[in-house]
């Protein structure tokens, strides 16, 4: 089964479900919600998901649903905003004024 990025709004974090039966939570990237803005703060893979992309298909689902919605985007964890440094089509979702501020 293909891995899903699901945003669960109660408790502000977007998921990701792996596993033979997809229902495993593999990951997470925690996130505040705010007047527009969707700050990243924390990024997780269970360890025993390492090594399969996981991380990545999590940091585009977020990033995906962000644009989607027309959310600006806040960087401030390590591990996403170092995705968006990989893949520049995804720094428009941070606002100009503030791309400098996270090396992008």
């Amino acid at each position: 089964m293909e891995p899903q990025v699901v945003d669960h709004l109660e408790k502000s974090r977007y998921e990701i479900f792996a596993g033979d039966d997809g229902t495993e939570t593999a990951g997470f990237a925690e996130y505040h919600l705010s007047e527009g803005e969707l700050a990243f703060i924390h990024t997780e893979t269970e360890p025993r998901f390492a090594g399969r992309g996981l991380g990545g298909l999590l940091a585009r689902g977020a990033l995906d649903d962000a644009r989607a919605r027309g959310l600006r985007v806040l960087p401030y964890c390590p591990f996403i905003r170092g995705w968006i440094g990989k893949h520049p089509e995804y720094a428009d979702l941070v606002p100009d004024a503030r791309r400098a501020h996270f090396g992008l």
